[in-house]
């Protein structure tokens, strides 16, 4: 995969995923209320960068993970996998 690609796709994950894990757990710990909303772009402001910094590292282990996995699982060939996925 181009780098610059992957590296956009962080920027866009992380994003999507900080937007939405901030809302709902704010939305959880206060309720639909004034103070949710004001305080949610605080909470995303936040998260997005920490987010971003920790898939730098997470990125890399989890392609070597599921590199791992699928060499050792049980259809190791590339072909279908038992429930006919590859």
């Amino acid at each position: 995969m181009d780098k610059k690609i992957a590296l956009l796709a962080q920027v866009f994950m992380t994003c999507i995923m900080a937007a939405t894990m901030s809302g709902i757990m704010s939305l959880i710990a206060l309720g639909p209320s004034q103070e949710w909303l004001a305080g949610w772009p605080l909470q995303f402001a936040i998260a997005w960068p920490i987010a971003f910094a920790l898939t730098m590292v997470a990125w890399p282990a989890s392609m070597k993970l599921a590199f791992a996995v699928r060499r050792t699982g049980p259809d190791a060939s590339g072909g279908e996998g038992a429930r006919g996925t590859a």
